[in-house]
């Protein structure tokens, strides 16, 4: 399915993007700036186009602040530090295992959910896939440590974000498309203010870094968000889920062969077993109940890359 091999190829270069970003000489919080602030701009675009109002109900709007914090200011800024001392081909791996830290949350905020053997053998596989990527008989510290963590952060506050979205965000009023331009919007206001206090005033981007910005919020966090609402539609959730898979393969290629970064074997090997816990986690269901349109991917399922 075209829309299905653009989306995975979208959010699998991501990770590059930002590391062409960073390595232009923009500050990690500024990056997650520009990238809610270009995503926030081509669905508020599309918004308009279609002619889809944004909410009204201030409860949406405080709800949008919690989702945006989780799910972009501190992910996003989280994963352009670790980039900074981690590979794009790391940071796209660590990104994998985003449904493993949903499920956890999920499992403690949605009473329906329950953790079965398969589950918790996924989540045991996923681990373990984890600490093989660390190398972790090799020792514990350094910079490569301190952005792993960074970037393993980054995928819990998406977890606990997914789980907070399906439970108090995806039902509020508003399109699907108009409730994620709400939160992109609170987003970028997040970050305008948290930006400044961190990394100072930014510093100006050459052509290269900056378009690759552009395409970073432009494309990766804001026309992906309707591409994968369109899989959704003609293939289902289920087959729309299972981009997860795929997307550690588009950022290792990328990182590999356009960013010259090295792969390990441990690297590999733990993508494999990381993958594998993700699909372990994802237990057979019965037939799926009618729910209104999520402004995210069933909990269970990947992030929106980011």
């Amino acid at each position: 399915m075209p829309s299905f091999l653009a989306l995975s190829v979208v959010w699998g270069s991501s990770f590059a993007l930002i590391k062409v970003t960073l390595d232009g000489g923009l500050a990690p919080v500024w990056v997650a700036f520009g990238r809610c602030f270009f995503g926030a701009l081509t669905l508020a675009t599309i918004c308009l186009v279609r002619r889809e109002s944004l909410p009204r109900c201030r409860a949406t709007w405080g709800h949008a602040l919690a989702v945006a914090a989780l799910l972009n200011s501190v992910p996003f800024s989280l994963l352009a530090f670790g980039e900074t001392h981690v590979s794009s081909v790391l940071a796209g791996i660590f990104n994998a295992i985003t449904p493993l830290t949903t499920l956890l949350f999920v499992l403690l905020l949605v009473p329906q959910e329950q953790l079965t053997a398969r589950r918790l053998s996924g989540l045991m596989v996923g681990f373990c896939g984890v600490l093989i990527v660390l190398g972790i008989w090799e020792g514990i510290g350094g910079a490569s440590l301190i952005g792993s963590l960074a970037c393993i952060g980054s995928t819990v506050c998406m977890g606990a974000g997914f789980a907070y979205t399906r439970r108090h965000f995806s039902d509020r009023e508003g399109s699907a498309v108009a409730l994620s331009t709400t939160q992109l919007v609170c987003a970028t206001a997040q970050l305008a203010v948290l930006a400044p206090l961190f990394n100072g005033a930014p510093d100006t981007l050459s052509a290269k870094p900056f378009t690759a910005l552009v395409v970073l919020g432009a494309l990766g966090t804001g026309v992906a968000y309707i591409l994968n609402l369109g899989v959704i539609r003609v293939a289902g959730p289920t087959i729309a889920s299972t981009v997860t898979y795929v997307i550690p393969i588009w950022s290792t290629l990328f990182g590999t062969v356009l960013l010259s970064e090295p792969l390990s074997w441990n690297t590999a090997a733990g993508a494999v077993l990381v993958v594998a816990g993700v699909v372990l986690t994802r237990a057979p269901k019965g037939p799926a109940k009618s729910e209104p349109a999520a402004v995210s991917p069933d909990p269970e399922p990947e992030p929106r890359r980011h």
